[in-house]
C-alpha cells in the first residue's frame, strides 16, 4: 500500500513532537537536579536563567522562553518562520518540562564534579534528541547563527563559545565563585563531546551522500544551503530511457541531516527522485579535518605500492 506525502508529513511532525517532548524532559532533568541546585550555568539562555533565578527567584524555565522571545523575533526577520518553527517548538517544551520537572525530581545538592558531569550527560542526550529532528532549544546556537550571517570570518563553534563564555563569566560574578564558572566548563564540555558522539558517531568522518533528481533543482539547492548550511554541487546528467539532459544535485551531509534534506526536497517537489548513499569517510570543511598524521600516513601507503608495482614489473 502506497503511503501518500501527507501522511508521510504526519509520521514525521509525530516522530519530531515525540522526540522533542523526550529530549526536553531528559534536559529538564538536567537542569532542575544537577546544574542549577549546584550553582552550574552552563551557557546559554538557559545558563543565564539559573543566574536570574539565584538572584531574584525568577523560574528557570519561564524566564528562559521570556529572552528566547526577542531572539525568535530577530531569527524571523533574518531567514523566516519556516526555520524558526521546530526550534520555537522545542523551546517551548524544555521550558515548560523544566518548570514542571521540579515537582517530580528532587534537586542533587552532593559532590558539585558529579553534579557537572551527570548534569552534562543528561544535557548532551537530552539536547541530542531535539537535534535530531532538525530543532534546537533556542539560545546560543540560535544566537551564533544569526550572527554568522553578519560575522562569516567567524565559525559557528567560535561564536557559541564566546556566548557561552560571557555567560559563564557573569555567573561566575553572580555566584561569587570560580567554582561555579569552572564547574560550568565541565558540564559543556562533557555535553558537547555526548552531542557529538549521539549524532554524528565516534568516526567524525562518518556521513552520508544524497543524488537528487528534481524539476526545482535550483530552489531545492537554495533552501539546502540557507538551512542547513550545506554545500550543493550541480552534476550534468542525461537519462538513458528519455533521452532528456538535465541536472543532479550532490550533497554530503551528516547522518542525522538525511531526514531534513528529504524534508526539504519533499516540500518543494513530491514527485523528486532522492538516492541516499554511504559516505564512509568525509574530509573537509564541515566534517573532519584531514589530520597532517593523515596524510603522510597515506603518502607512506602510496609509495609503497608504488615500489610493490615498480618490482612486480621488473620480474
Amino acid at each position: 500500500m502506497k503511503i501518500s506525502w501527507s501522511q508521510e508529513r504526519s509520521k514525521a511532525l509525530a516522530k519530531d513532537i515525540l522526540f522533542f517532548v523526550a529530549g526536553s524532559l531528559v534536559y529538564a532533568v538536567s537542569v532542575k537536579m544537577f546544574t542549577a541546585p549546584n550553582q552550574i550555568a552552563s551557557g546559554g539562555v538557559t545558563g543565564l536563567s539559573i543566574v536570574l533565578n539565584y538572584l531574584f527567584h525568577t523560574p528557570i524555565g519561564t524566564t528562559a522562553f521570556l529572552i528566547n522571545i526577542p531572539i525568535f523575533l530577530w531569527a524571523v526577520t533574518e531567514i523566516g518562520y519556516k526555520m524558526v518553527a521546530k526550534t520555537f517548538v522545542a523551546t517551548l517544551l524544555s521550558s515548560a518540562a523544566i518548570d514542571l520537572i521540579g515537582y517530580v525530581v528532587p534537586p542533587y545538592e552532593g559532590n558539585p564534579m558529579l553534579a557537572a558531569i551527570f548534569g552534562g550527560v543528561l544535557e548532551g542526550t537530552g539536547l541530542a534528541l531535539v537535534f535530531m529532528r532538525g530543532g534546537t532549544t533556542g539560545g546560543t546556537d540560535m544566537v551564533a547563527r544569526l550572527l554568522g550571517r553578519h560575522f562569516r570570518h567567524l565559525s559557528m563553534g567560535k561564536l557559541m563559545l564566546g556566548v557561552d563564555f560571557v555567560i559563564i563569566t557573569f555567573s561566575g560574578f553572580a555566584f561569587q565563585s570560580m567554582e561555579s564558572a569552572l564547574y560550568a566548563l565541565i558540564t559543556i564540555f562533557v555535553s558537547t563531546r555526548l552531542i557529538d558522539t549521539i549524532l554524528y558517531g565516534t568516526d567524525m568522518g562518518n556521513g552520508k551522500v544524497l543524488f537528487i533528481i528534481s524539476e526545482k533543482n535550483q530552489e531545492i539547492a537554495q533552501r539546502i544551503l540557507i538551512e542547513l548550511d550545506r554545500g550543493v554541487t550541480a552534476l550534468k546528467s542525461r537519462g538513458l530511457y528519455s533521452g532528456r539532459e538535465g541536472e543532479m544535485l550532490l550533497c554530503a551531509v551528516r547522518r542525522y541531516e538525511v531526514c531534513k534534506v528529504n524534508d526539504i526536497v519533499h516540500a518543494v517537489d513530491p514527485n523528486a527522485f532522492v538516492i541516499v548513499g554511504e559516505a564512509g569517510e568525509i574530509t573537509g570543511e564541515g566534517f573532519r579535518e584531514e589530520k597532517p598524521d593523515d596524510k603522510s600516513l597515506r603518502q607512506i601507503l602510496k609509495d609503497s605500492r608504488k615500489k610493490r608495482e615498480s618490482s612486480h614489473k621488473r620480474t
